[in-house]
Order: C-alpha cells, then structure tokens, then sequence
C-alpha cells in the first residue's frame, strides 16, 4: 500500500448508527497532516448545507489546516445551531488529541439527515482513531466512511519529479444522494485527496476546481444534490518538492485520480447494474452541452429504460427537449447506442437496427451519444441505471 508522507490516517469504531449496514465496522476516520501543509476544498451547492460543510470552508479559508475528523452514519444536517456546535467540539476532541489548535482541524459527516451527532459515540470513535493513526490506514479510511456504499473507494498515483518520486491518493464515498455540484465559492459525495507534493494553496485550489468538473461533478445516480458533499485536496509538502501551474505530469496524474475514483461511484451505484456516458457533441457552448447531458442522465424515465435494456429513444428526445436550449432545432438532432445509429436530423435513422441496440444496452458500460449539430462543444455525463434495488435500499435506509 502506498504511503503519502507527512499523512497519517487512524480509523475508530463509535457506533455512531444502529443502522444493519453500521454494525460491525469503523464509523470514524482522523487524518493528521504535519505543520506546513496547504489545502483547498470545494463544497456542495446545497441550501441545506450541513453546519460541518460551513465550519470546513471558514478553516479551509484560514489555512493551517492540520487535521480531517469525518464520520459515517449521521450527516449533522438540519440539525440547527447545536449541529454547528457537536461539529466544533469534535474537531476540539481531536485538537486535544493530537496536540493542535481546533480551528486546524476541519469536520465532515455522511449518513442519515435531521439527527443531532451523538457525542458519546463521537468521542469513543475519535479516541481510537487518533490511537490507530498510521501511514498505511487507506484501505480503513475508505471503509471507515462508507454509507450504502458496498466497496471502498481509494486510488494511488506516483509521480517522478527531480528524482524524487512523490504521490498522490485519494479515497472517496458515495452511492446514492449522489448528483455533485461543488463549487469552490461556495452525494453524499465525501472525496479526500492527500498528495506529498508541495503546492501553493492558490495553486492548489485552483486546480481542485477545474478537475472537480470534469470528475465528481460529472457523475449522477439519482440527481439528488447532498447537503453534504465535500472534496478536499492537501499538499503536505513532506517530500519538499514544489509543484507549479507547469508540472503537467503530477496534475495529470492527481486528474486521472479524480475521475478514476468519480467512475467507482458510478460503479457502485445504490442498485446499479449499468454504467452509461452519456456523450453531447455539437452544442454552442461546453455548458449548453452539459445541459443536455446532465436532462438525459438524470431522467428517471431514460434511467428506468438502462435498467430494463429497452432502446425507447423515445425517451432520450424528450429528456434533450427538457435541457431548455434557446432555438432548438431538433431537425439536427443524431443519437446513437453504442455504435448503433438510433436519429439522423430529427427522425428515426434509416439504419437503426433495435436488436442491435438492445443488444448494446445489455452490456455493463456502455455509451450514449447525441449530436446537436449547433456548434463545436462538447461534454459527458457518467449515469447509473435505475433498479427496483435502489428503491429497496433507500426504503431501507434507516432500519
């Protein structure tokens, strides 16, 4: 197991859920980075952020960010101010532990929404944690904050750079609620990033964003944007080599990170038995494309359509006719399954061929592709299926 200098990560058991999917396993994750790290996030758009969303971005925002306290099985949103209260003595208890000021340690929580966070559970789970702290603990800090989740999710790059090699891991979480849209302004998607480089934090930032939209941002299970969705990048800087805006290398490896870990979401999805990319060319602007892409990925009635291996198109036009395009002209529209033509110019293709396009729906991965015929930009979208599994496990949830 790769280990990233100047981060050491511990896992504890609180009993924080009485949940089924909670028994038996961790529930609390600590990160500890050494003096001098930098750090940069970005957060859910959500109007009912959870108060340990707020507390991370003021301390992001302050910098000196020493430590990373998350737990799994209750999300401290809409919990009022008491909830901005137990998120702030936990990041106390893991002050005192480690020998920080609290303002250096950031909260974050995942799992069910409205219950305040049981402080008791809390502290038990934050003790062993900081007691287990360790330079190889990915593999339990991916276990440690899963929710409905059914693997863990972690990815490991290693970069060359002045004979020095440095690395880059990430873990994340996310199954279901899972609909990023994180801004650095500003499912449950828990994405944690820890690299050995050493990075200017407006660098650092920076580069969180952009590769957030073209990864976690990118991906949808049910089009339900969390209140607690949150990514955080620190440099620890232990390796002493510095990273600028040119080291094309380490930021295309730390970028492959992102959207490898964005795809095992997609992977993972609650009830999902497809993994579609949904595919729009030809729009005016990268942002009308998205549009398009993000009404196709997140229509129920296409998803259903996924699950069932049905090529009704149908439904694919209606969900392009939602996107709101200003002078849509839908005699330009193509659509193919796969590699299967589905439209030319508005109408079904002279070549559509349905067994062939069922055949290609009954493939585990596979892409969806629409030509607007507007203009030049282009974007994708990675979706799941919608199953009657999902139903089952979100019905489920809380029992």
């Amino acid at each position: 197991m790769n280990i990233i200098r100047g981060c050491r990560l511990g896992t504890g058991r609180g009993g924080i859920s009485a949940s089924k999917s909670y028994q038996g396993r961790d529930d609390v994750l600590v990160m500890a980075f050494d003096a001098g790290a930098s750090a940069a996030g970005v957060f859910t758009q959500n109007g009912f952020r959870a108060p340990p969303v707020d507390i991370a971005e003021a301390r992001l925002a302050a910098g000196g960010v020493r430590a990373l306290v998350v737990n799994s099985g209750n999300a401290n949103a809409a919990t009022g101010e008491e909830g901005y209260k137990r998120a702030q003595q936990c990041c106390a208890l893991v002050g005192g532990h480690l020998g920080i000021d609290a303002e250096a340690a950031l909260p974050f929580s995942t799992g069910v929404i409205g219950e305040q966070l049981p402080m008791r559970a809390m502290r038990a789970g934050i003790e062993a944690a900081v007691a287990n702290l360790s330079d190889a603990g990915w593999l339990e800090a991916a276990k440690a904050i899963m929710t409905t989740d059914t693997v863990p999710k972690l990815e490991f790059r290693q970069v060359l750079r002045d004979d020095s090699t440095l690395g880059i891991a990430g873990i994340a979480k996310g199954a279901g609620m899972i609909a990023p849209d994180m801004k650095a302004k500003t499912a449950t998607l828990l994405a944690f990033l820890v690299t050995d480089a050493r990075v200017d934090q407006a660098v650092l930032s920076r580069r969180l964003t952009t590769y957030s939209e073209t990864s976690f941002n990118r991906v949808t299970v049910d089009g339900d944007t969390s209140t607690n969705d949150a990514c955080v990048l620190v440099a620890t800087g232990a390796s002493g080599v510095i990273i600028d805006d040119h080291a094309h290398d380490f930021w295309d490896a730390l970028e492959e990170v992102m959207q490898t870990l964005s795809g095992a979401l997609i992977g993972d999805a609650e009830g999902g038995t497809k993994s579609v990319r949904v595919v729009v060319e030809g729009g005016h602007t990268t942002d009308e494309s998205l549009s398009v892409a993000r009404s196709v990925a997140q229509s129920p009635l296409v998803k259903t359509a996924f699950f069932a291996e049905d090529p009704n198109w149908g439904r694919i036009c209606m969900a392009i006719g939602n996107a709101g395009l200003e002078s849509f002209d839908q005699s330009r529209v193509s659509i193919s399954m796969g590699d299967v033509p589905v439209m030319a110019a508005g109408v079904m293709s002279e070549a559509y061929d349905e067994a062939a396009a069922r055949r290609v729906m009954q493939s585990a991965n596979y892409d969806l592709r629409i030509s607007l015929a507007r203009g030049s930009a282009r974007a994708e979208m990675l979706t799941s299926d919608l199953s009657h599994e999902y139903v089952t496990i979100n019905a489920d949830y809380r029992t």
